[in-house]
């Protein structure tokens, strides 16, 4: 199914995964769709590889875990950031290095305090390589961390080629 993308989220310079001036990062990018979700693009590249031409699990694990985390200000802006309290992963399927991937992220429950979210990587075949799950403590960014938007070049970086929209049908087979 089609989905329109209704916004894009901020990077920033140093974090690893949206870092666009990190030179170890996955610089990603990532996309409010109109079903409430949201869609990470990134290409690992060698640097971030386990086994020769495979994703490392740790990065898997931390391009999976913002993409999720992520989903809550699809809601609420960057009033309420996730702040990660577990993680688990379910690997299906190696991920290649030197493509550009796709990362689906959405809030499958959410209290006052907390909210929980799953997420995929898809292969461009649209077969799921990697399925991750978490839980959140939903807390205002002043409470999380000293963050000088203009020091860390917080802001929104068009791309040349950002979508209009995602086709996010997955597969497991």
């Amino acid at each position: 199914m089609s989905y329109r993308v209704i916004g894009k989220q901020p990077n920033s310079k140093m974090c690893l995964v949206c870092g666009l001036k990190n030179s170890a990062g996955l610089k990603a990018h990532f996309y409010e769709l109109e079903n409430g979700e949201i869609v990470a693009l990134f290409t690992a590249q060698e640097e971030h590889q386990s086994y020769p031409g495979r994703l490392h699990g740790g990065i898997a694990t931390a391009i999976l875990d913002e993409t999720i985390g992520r989903a809550i200000l699809t809601k609420y802006g960057e009033m309420i950031w996730g702040v990660t309290i577990e993680f688990s992963l379910r690997f299906h399927r190696p991920v290649p290095l030197n493509e550009e991937l796709r990362v689906v992220g959405r809030i499958t429950k959410e209290t006052e305090r907390y909210f929980e979210g799953t997420g995929e990587i898809l292969l461009n075949s649209g077969k799921v390589a990697v399925e991750g799950h978490g839980k959140y403590a939903k807390l205002p960014l002043e409470k999380i961390a000293d963050f000088d938007e203009a020091e860390q070049e917080w802001r929104i970086v068009q791309r040349d080629d950002d979508p209009a929209e995602f086709e996010l049908g997955t597969q497991n087979g």
